[in-house]
């Protein structure tokens, strides 16, 4: 019996996806389990998987294609049996050749849209490779198609798609969107889709007002620079401290530390701690969970591990989903103040700025001291000024 190989909710927010692979080629024999594409969703490049044994009849939509979740994308079906009630009644062409996607993924990703390693002209055939090779090339918005292999009967391996890379990233640098022209149009990635969305869901409809204070961060320097001293093992940023203070700060605080349902609001009892990463896509927010409970040591290794991940397009759908409060940080920018614009459900959100020594009134005398300014959004329909106020004094 023949099976419907669909584009799938990959992650929890997703409604379309980006067909970049096709990792099995029509004809190949597949298993339910196996991988047999690659879909960029509105947070990372994910697997897509068999859901039946057979034969890969066809492929439906092209490499660089984009799919609204539910949409049958391709056939798998035994050698002899009629499909063409699910291809609308033609004969199945092969998927597009890996070469023919790669401009549509230097369109989609404006950070990688330099031009490749200046190597061989795409090939009009199949690109002999690695599954590794495929998978890196997918991530960096590298064109398999025009890169010589270095491995056997000229396959690309990984150390041609690093070589690459490196070229890529070394042209791009600072990265821009090279515009040819009077202007030019970039395609919006899946995560810049989800991006426009979910904060016109957010600036909106969601009445906001917002807090900004001081904080005085001379002892947190000091703090630093005594773990720093004790080892790597407690190496951590201002970031991680501010994390780990917004956490025991919001379990004193509860209402701060909470999601607007619509006709109720849901108060949490742990503190899962969105942290903003910036990507060459956009903005993500991976999530330090029950951040009141971890050591700074610890908060430092997770938040390095999910930025890397958030980086790389890894992240799974667990660790961007569920946060009670995100955290918002340009300090290192040189950003000394802005607001930061909310996450729904979510009904706060801390902006912080960069840490800056001004001279301070104490005791008859001015004294140097490092101050850090902090702004927090707040869902009014969840959250009341005197409310965020104290949240923001325990802070």
């Amino acid at each position: 019996m023949a099976t419907k190989v669909m584009m799938e909710a990959l992650s929890p927010t997703m409604e379309e996806g980006r067909l970049v692979k096709w990792v099995k080629n029509v004809g190949d024999a597949v298993k339910s389990g196996d991988t047999i594409g690659e879909v960029e969703t509105d947070k990372a490049i994910m697997e897509l998987v068999a859901r039946g044994d057979g034969i890969l009849r066809a492929h439906l939509v092209p490499e660089g294609t984009t799919a609204a979740v539910g949409m049958v994308i391709g056939v798998i079906a035994a050698a002899n049996e009629d499909i063409s009630s699910m291809t609308g009644g033609a004969a199945p062409a092969p998927a597009a050749a890996p070469a023919v996607a790669a401009p549509a993924r230097a369109a989609a990703a404006p950070a990688a849209a330099a031009p490749a390693a200046p190597v061989a002209e795409a090939s009009s055939g199949p690109v002999r490779s690695s599954p590794l090779a495929r998978r890196m090339a997918a991530e960096k918005g590298v064109n398999i198609g025009a890169i010589h292999g270095s491995g056997p009967n000229g396959r690309v391996i990984r150390r041609d798609i690093e070589a690459a890379s490196v070229s890529t990233t070394t042209a791009a640098a600072p990265a821009t969107i090279p515009i040819t022209g009077e202007y030019t149009d970039v395609v919006l990635t899946q995560m810049r889709k989800t991006i426009a969305r979910r904060l016109s869901e957010s600036i909106g409809p969601v009445p906001t007002f917002y807090l900004t204070s001081e904080i005085d961060m001379t002892q947190v320097g000091q703090l630093r620079e005594q773990m720093v001293a004790n080892g790597d093992q407690y190496k951590v940023s201002v970031n991680d401290i501010v994390i780990k203070a917004v956490a025991i700060a919001l379990t004193r605080h509860p209402e701060c530390n909470a999601h607007w349902m619509g006709d109720s609001i849901r108060y949490f009892s742990a503190a899962h701690i969105g942290m903003a990463v910036a990507t060459d896509d956009g903005l993500i927010v991976p999530v330090i969970r029950d951040a009141q409970r971890k050591g700074l040591g610890q908060i430092g290794r997770d938040a390095r591990e999910l930025a890397k991940k958030a980086r790389e397009r890894k992240l799974q759908p667990a660790e961007f989903t569920g946060g009670t409060f995100s955290v918002s940080n340009l300090g290192m920018f040189g950003i000394d103040q802005f607001t930061a614009i909310i996450n729904p459900p979510e009904a706060a959100i801390l902006a912080v700025g960069a840490t800056e020594t001004k001279p301070v009134w104490e005791n008859g005398a001015f004294v140097p001291r490092q101050l850090m300014r902090v702004t927090l959004s707040c869902d009014h329909r969840v959250i009341d000024g005197a409310v965020g106020a104290k949240f923001l004094q325990t802070l």
